[in-house]
């Protein structure tokens, strides 16, 4: 047994030489049960408690909130579920896999997109620790000034990197040291400020329109498990052949929806309960939650935060390596992830000493970037479901192979797609962005001063016309392929 021990945690130690390669049955290993722990610590985080004075931002009640939290983070996680199964049956990353759908190269667009969208997260979650840690340092006379910021962010940083460039057994056992550490300390959390809750106040919020509550729905959507959809595969693949396909998409489901579910409606109790509670979490996300809580609760509560922001950009900059490698990058997985991580701490450099006004800019351009991987998300279920074998996996890496080049299909798809779903929302954190809902006059919803101006139907437009064309029109392509 001791020998058994010693040997998990040489591995886990040891930089992990895999990269976009097909992982052999014999390194295949564990159960879909494990699935739970990397995608509850990388969602565990008092972020999600933020969430609910984002949700209730739209105008709506708490009941009407409640509803739309748990259709938009449940069926956001079950998308990443279904795309995990992927993995199971090709045991490649979640972008390698994509190149059935899209070709060799063709699956360069999604890739680039992918990569954007993962290492621009890890850098807003790393921004976040920071400043939580400035907040929470300076109410307790600590200092919360620039010294403060730089060892939180080389702290934050360290942890980061270090779990993208070792690797997947490290991950592994990271998320699960945050997932009790982190659950425990939420918990305590939770008691202390429970007396902040009046439910009084909160029923009495006045209900919002059907527009509204979609809004807020689409909204969570991209916030939680549609922002993750694109490395749904990335764990699953390691994963045996035999294992159970309920199991990839339940557990997957259950451990990244249970911490937000739980952590959003007390959110919402929270914010519903103080208006200037909830006007503090839009300027603060992570610090103004720390307002209500006692003196000698404000380290472990850096503890909590810190923790779950770092969960959730392990699995990023995880991801985000693998995407620069299916760009074509000639490096090693570890060299990735450490270019990823460079990124991602001058990004956190820039906008938490340089930046000002940047961070919400930026937040809306992320937000933006859901449209095209929510057109990704519908063609990659289509050609999921399509799929009646294993991928053939050399041909994953094979322009000459049976999945060819460029399928242009899927690529024009994805390229509509996106250019209707942006037409069809509207940003407000971005002021660069505000050419978007363009097609709101023409379909008839009222420009973009009108009730669906904030609905974000463009997201759900791009899921369905991604699922639907691919549907249809790729099933043919799929069975010469698996002839």
């Amino acid at each position: 047994m001791t020998d058994q021990v010693e040997g998990q945690q040489t591995r886990a130690l040891a930089v992990e030489s895999n990269g976009l390669n097909v992982i052999a049955d014999a390194d295949r290993k564990g159960r879909p049960n494990q699935l739970f722990w990397p995608w509850f610590g990388a969602n565990v985080s008092v972020l999600g408690l933020s969430y609910g004075a984002f949700a209730l931002g739209f105008g709506i009640s708490f009941w009407q909130a409640v509803i739309a939290g748990l259709i938009g983070v449940v069926f956001s996680f079950l998308l990443c579920g279904l795309i995990a199964l992927a993995g199971k049956r090709g045991s490649a990353p979640t972008m390698v896999l994509g190149r059935a759908a899209f070709g060799v190269r063709g699956n360069k667009l999604p890739s680039l997109v992918s990569w954007l969208l993962t290492v621009g997260w890890e850098t807003v979650l790393t921004i976040l620790a920071t400043l939580a840690t400035a907040t929470v340092f300076e109410r307790l006379g600590w200092g919360g000034g620039t010294l403060t910021k730089v060892i939180a962010l080389l702290v934050v940083g360290l942890l980061t990197v270090a779990c993208g460039v070792l690797g997947f057994d490290l991950i592994m056992r990271a998320q699960t040291v945050i997932t009790i550490v982190t659950g425990v300390l939420t918990v305590v959390y939770i008691i202390l400020v429970a007396d902040q809750i009046h439910w009084s106040t909160v029923s009495a919020l006045p209900s919002g329109s059907a527009q509204a509550v979609i809004g807020a729905l689409v909204f969570l959507m991209t916030g939680f498990g549609l922002g993750w959809v694109n490395a749904a595969a990335d764990y699953s693949r390691y994963l045996p052949r035999q294992a159970s396909s309920r199991g990839v998409v339940g557990w997957t489901t259950f451990g990244g929806s249970l911490a937000p579910v739980v952590l959003l409606v007390f959110g919402l109790l929270l914010a519903g309960s103080s208006e200037d509670l909830s006007k503090a979490i839009g300027a603060d996300p992570i610090g103004a939650l720390a307002e209500a809580l006692p003196t000698w609760f404000l380290v472990p509560f850096v503890i909590v935060a810190v923790l779950g922001l770092v969960g959730g950009a392990v699995l990023d900059i995880y991801s985000s390596g693998l995407a620069l490698l299916s760009l074509g990058l000639p490096v090693k997985r570890y060299v990735a992830a450490f270019i990823d991580g460079v990124v991602m701490i001058a990004g956190t450099v820039y906008v938490v000493f340089y930046g000002g006004e940047f961070l919400g800019q930026f937040q809306g351009f992320l937000i933006t970037l859901g449209v095209p991987i929510a057109a990704w998300c519908g063609i990659m279920l289509a050609d999921i479901a399509s799929r009646r074998r294993d991928y053939a996996e050399e041909d994953l890496y094979r322009p000459s192979g049976r999945y060819g080049d460029v399928q242009w299909l899927p690529v024009a798809t994805m390229v509509v797609a996106t250019g209707i779903g942006w037409g069809l929302v509207t940003n407000t954190l971005a002021s660069w962005l505000t050419w978007q809902g363009y097609l709101l006059g023409a379909f008839g919803l009222g420009g973009k001063e009108g009730a669906w101006a904030y609905a974000n139907l463009g997201v759900l437009v791009a899921l369905v016309l991604g699922f639907v064309v691919q549907w249809f029109g790729g099933r043919s392509a799929v069975r010469r392929q698996e002839a």
